[in-house]
This record gives structure tokens, C-alpha cells and sequence, in this order.
């Protein structure tokens, strides 16, 4: 009798469907969101008194901050009250030995109100900064439209869904960036320089902090925001840490600091701090009448 060979069969692996993921902010997210609105809030406050003892006239670089931190606390406002975000679903594919390639589908949390604050408040921070090196009309506005630029590409960076569109995007950001710098950070410092030892002080401590900061944002961004390699919650919490410092703080310095250097202030006269002049009134007579 000849034996029967057997041999094991195993079964074959089947891929079950799973169902989207979603990527939202827990209350870690949402805690954060509300004290960097409160925190912005009370910048503001602070920056409003600091320009009450100042004359109108010299009150540019007070205004502008404080605009900074308003914006900043609508755009966390938003963010805080769900306004300011949208769901943005991508597919990824998991890689397996034993089974077959199969698709996923990831949805993720996108705070769109975020790049409406920058668009808004880092041109600001660049005139607080060119105010302060007496930086030329010319320069300042090629420097405040590289920024724009900067901004909205991070902003169509983060709603591609293609490698191509995105990093292609993020490269055009990286370029307007370099232009920021040396609109703003290689012009600028000769300006100061040629001020006074206070002014070049002052100026270059600012910009080099405003602009080691920035030069972190597109690296949370890419971390987080393009390789989604940390959750909503992280990215959350390092942006607030970034725009408080970037903000509040840089605000904070800067009027407190360009008080003791006189060749920084910036006087602003007629309409700005006179309104309109009386011989430029229409005067109804009598005989008008």
C-alpha cells in the first residue's frame, strides 16, 4: 500500500475594508485653541495701554502690533469654535508581505483660518521690522509680496493631494522665502547698521528671532501637516507656541524696547494725526443755506 503524501494548505489571507480614518483635535487641541485666544486677547489689551502715553503721531508701530495680535485672536477664535477648519481626506496604501497592497482612506482636521492669519499678520511684522531699519518703500513691498506669496503657498501646499502639487508648492514657498530674507534681513541690517550701534542692536536681535521662528513653521508643517508624522493635537500646540512668541512676544519687545532708542521712532503727521485741515472743509454760508 503506497502512503498518501498529505501536505498543509494555508488558507489564503483575505483584506477586509477598513473604514476611513479621521484625524481631528482632541481636547488637549481645543484647550489650546481657547488660552492662545485668551493670551492674544490680553496682548492686545496690553499693547492698547502701552500707546495711550504715546502721541498719535507715534503711535504707527503700537497700531500695527496690536493688529497683529487682534487678528490673531479672531483667527484662534475661529479655530476654537470649529469655524475655522475643514476635513481633508487622502488615500494612502499599507504595505504588506503576506497580503495584498490595499488602500486606506485618511481624513485629517485642516485649519484654513490659519493662513488668513498669516496672510494678514506676518506682512505686518515685516513693516514693524522695515519701520524699524528705515527700509525703503521698494524694498518693503517686495518683501511683503514674497511673504504673500510664501503664505498662499503653504496654503495650496496643504490642500494638494498629489506629492507633485504639494512639494512643488512648498518649494515655491521656500524661494519666496529667501526673498523675504533678503529684502528684510541682508538689506535691512545695512540700514541699521548705518543708524547707530542701538538701532542695529535692536534691529538685529528682532529679526534674527523673527526669523528663526519662521524658518520653524514650514518645518512643523512638512512634519506634521505634509508627512502627518504627529496628530492634530501636536500640530496644534507647536503652531500656538510658535505664534506666541512670534506675536505676542516679538510685540512685547519691540514697543518696549524701541522706546529707549530714539532714532527708531517714526512721526506721522497730517491726516494721521491732525485729520483733515480746516482750509480743506466745505463751509456752508449763510447765503448757501
Amino acid at each position: 500500500m503506497l502512503a498518501a503524501a498529505t501536505a498543509t494548505v494555508k488558507p489564503i489571507p483575505t483584506v477586509i475594508p477598513t473604514p476611513p480614518e479621521f484625524q481631528r483635535a482632541g481636547n488637549l487641541g481645543h484647550t489650546t485653541l481657547w488660552v492662545v485666544f485668551g493670551l492674544m486677547t490680553l496682548a492686545s489689551a496690553v499693547f492698547i495701554g502701552l500707546s495711550w502715553k504715546i502721541p498719535v503721531s507715534r503711535r504707527l508701530y503700537h497700531v500695527i502690533t496690536t493688529l497683529i495680535t487682534i487678528i490673531a485672536a479672531l483667527s484662534y477664535f475661529a479655530m476654537a469654535t470649529g469655524q475655522g477648519s475643514r476635513i481633508s481626506c487622502r488615500r494612502v496604501w499599507d504595505r504588506h508581505d503576506t497580503v495584498p497592497d490595499h488602500p486606506r482612506t485618511v481624513c485629517r482636521e485642516i485649519y484654513w483660518v490659519r493662513y488668513v492669519d498669516w496672510a494678514l499678520t506676518t506682512p505686518l511684522l515685516l513693516v514693524d521690522l522695515a519701520l524699524l531699519a528705515g527700509i525703503d518703500g521698494a524694498h518693503t513691498f517686495m518683501a511683503v509680496a514674497a511673504d504673500v506669496v510664501m503664505v498662499l503657498s503653504g496654503l495650496f501646499a496643504a490642500n494638494s493631494h498629489g506629492r507633485t502639487g504639494k512639494w512643488g508648492w512648498f518649494t515655491i514657498g521656500i524661494v519666496a522665502y529667501v526673498v523675504v530674507l533678503w529684502h528684510i534681513g541682508l538689506h535691512g541690517f545695512r540700514l541699521a547698521s548705518a543708524k547707530g550701534g542701538k538701532v542695529k542692536r535692536l534691529f538685529a536681535s528682532l529679526a534674527v528671532y523673527t526669523l528663526v521662528l519662521w524658518t520653524l513653521y514650514p518645518i512643523v508643517w512638512g512634519i506634521g501637516g505634509a508627512k502627518r508624522n504627529f496628530n492634530v493635537n501636536t500640530e496644534i500646540v507647536t503652531y500656538a507656541v510658535l505664534d506666541v512668541l512670534a506675536k505676542g512676544v516679538f510685540g512685547l519687545w519691540l514697543l518696549w524696547s524701541h522706546r529707549s532708542v530714539p532714532e527708531t521712532n517714526v512721526e506721522v503727521g497730517g491726516y494721521w494725526s491732525q485729520g483733515l485741515a480746516s482750509e480743506g472743509g466745505i463751509r456752508l454760508g449763510e447765503d448757501d443755506i
